[in-house]
């Protein structure tokens, strides 16, 4: 029995290179498999992998034959009653041959559909490919050169301030160990050796003897104790730190989801699902992007990721409250002038009457002035997205988000109905823009 040692570089994925191939091949099947899997998966199922089924005609290799529809062709049968030499056949039927793997055939071979599994990572880089975050450089960024001190190890060289005690102790306990430098302990004793002998009023020759040569031994293990220090300016060691750039282009997403009372399990759910798509957008094709999560009924708070997808918490409708603590969170932590800023919110469009237009004034006074890009998501009943069939219709906030979105272009407003919605809204909301002549 023969065996195979496998020496190729990357073990793990030895058909990498053709893998990529056959799904740049079949792209068109697998991004309708990956956009019908969207429409139908749970929030905790959205960024497994999917399986893609294939029809053979679409992976056959090209090649020449005959065709059925025209053409003849000389060869030699056995005779029988019905035809004699010089006669025609007809052609058999064209499904006659089973070439197709749907239709069965007594004569011909047929082909099965390919079935295979794309991985989580080519699940989500079909998914997000042709989008990006909107207008991500910020004025005045491009010239500035971020930089952040990162540990890398130890120096020679340095500032007191940076000095590693622990890695220079150690150094000089080597070092004195290596060079045997005598120890405290060692002097002591042998100095009280030599009081007790001194003490000895009449010492005979041998004592006398040996109090001169633990006079003279003393001499030499003080001397060596000298030379050698207890730390050397070889031992000192200082921590290094090495200047990495920072991304310039410092970006983060503020997400602002209603929970209040008129937010119905089914809105919930349509609200989770675009923020569980924008968490996996963003931390799939950004690797620096700061996430801020605030849920909102009649108050506004800035909660952690479980929280904001998890809590029970619910109450009345007052939608300016979670501008304000988007502003909030602006002012203290992301200074406009060095971050891109970007503002998601979902909601159903109820809200306390006469608040929307306070949401208005938030919007257009301070929070559009600062951000590179505001998304407004509205959840709607499926029944009530057929009537309103034009943008212009809508209730008390969509209306006023309309003036809004005529001031600003860069803010946007969709609505979504059903979670078949969500995938093109967010590919709509997220889609990489045409750069024009000029860059911009």
């Amino acid at each position: 029995m023969g065996h195979f040692v496998d020496r190729r570089l990357n073990p793990k994925d030895k058909s990498l290179g053709n893998r990529r191939r056959f799904l740049k091949r079949v792209r068109n099947h697998v991004k309708k498999a990956v956009d019908e899997a969207v429409r139908t998966r749970e929030i905790a199922d959205a960024d497994r992998g999917e399986q893609v089924i294939v029809p053979a005609d679409s992976i056959a290799e090209p090649n020449f034959r005959h065709s059925r529809k025209a053409g003849t062709r000389d060869y030699v049968s056995s005779g029988n009653k019905s035809f004699r030499a010089g006669d025609r056949i007809k052609k058999p039927p064209a499904g006659g041959a089973g070439e197709s793997g749907k239709q069965g055939s007594d004569g011909g071979e047929g082909e099965d559909e390919f079935l295979f599994v794309l991985s989580r990572d080519e699940f989500l880089d079909i998914f997000f490919e042709d989008m990006e975050l909107p207008n991500l450089v910020k004025r005045g960024l491009k010239q500035i050169e971020v930089t952040k001190p990162y540990r890398a190890g130890f120096s020679v060289t340095g500032s007191p301030s940076n000095i590693n005690v622990e890695r220079t102790m150690r150094n000089a306990l080597g070092r004195r160990l290596a060079l045997k430098r005598p120890k405290d302990a060692e002097i002591r004793a042998l100095r009280e050796e030599i009081f007790r002998l001194e003490k000895v009023s009449r010492p005979t020759k041998k004592q006398r003897n040996e109090l001169s040569t633990l006079h003279d031994l003393l001499e030499d293990l003080l001397k060596r104790q000298k030379v050698i220090s207890y730390i050397d300016p070889l031992d000192v060691r200082y921590n290094y730190f090495e200047q990495r750039p920072e991304p310039r282009e410092r970006a983060v997403m503020i997400c602002l989801m209603d929970v209040s009372a008129s937010m119905g399990e089914r809105e919930k759910d349509l609200a989770k699902r675009f923020f569980v798509l924008l968490h996996l957008f963003l931390s799939r094709r950004y690797k620096s992007i700061d996430l801020v999560f605030v849920r909102h009924t009649h108050n506004a708070q800035e909660v952690d990721e479980e929280t904001f997808f998890y809590a029970r918490e619910t109450g009345g409708t007052v939608v300016s409250t979670a501008l304000v603590e988007a502003q909030r969170v602006i002012e203290e932590r992301y200074p406009p002038s060095e971050w891109n800023i970007y503002i998601a919110q979902a909601s159903d469009g109820e809200n306390y009457s006469g608040d929307s237009k306070k949401c208005v004034e938030i919007l257009n006074e301070n929070l559009m002035r600062n951000c590179q890009y505001f998304a407004y998501v509205e959840i709607v009943e499926e029944a009530e997205a057929e009537f309103l069939n034009s943008e212009e219709n809508g209730i008390e906030l969509w209306r006023e988000y309309r003036r809004v979105a005529s001031r600003w272009p860069n803010f946007a407003m969709k609505r979504i109905s059903r979670p078949a919605d969500i995938y093109p809204v967010f590919r709509e909301l997220f889609a990489k823009k045409p750069v024009d002549a000029h860059g911009s």
